[in-house]
């Protein structure tokens, strides 16, 4: 397994994330040291296509 050092010099610098949806992802970065924001996003109105194409004429 590669050290911090190792992915430091691939990446050019500190790793920063932003993420989006499942939790546990966040978590699981911020346990290894990465700095993390966690976006809590669902799909709109629920991942349900004809409640959310309703939805986006709406916005128009």
């Amino acid at each position: 397994m590669p050290s911090d050092q190792d992915d430091k010099s691939l990446l050019g610098g500190d790793l920063s994330v932003i993420n989006v949806g499942l939790d546990k992802f966040a978590s699981e970065l911020a346990e290894h040291n990465v700095s993390v924001v966690h976006l809590d996003w669902k799909p709109p109105a629920g991942g349900g296509a004809e409640l959310a194409t309703l939805l986006s004429k709406m916005g128009t």
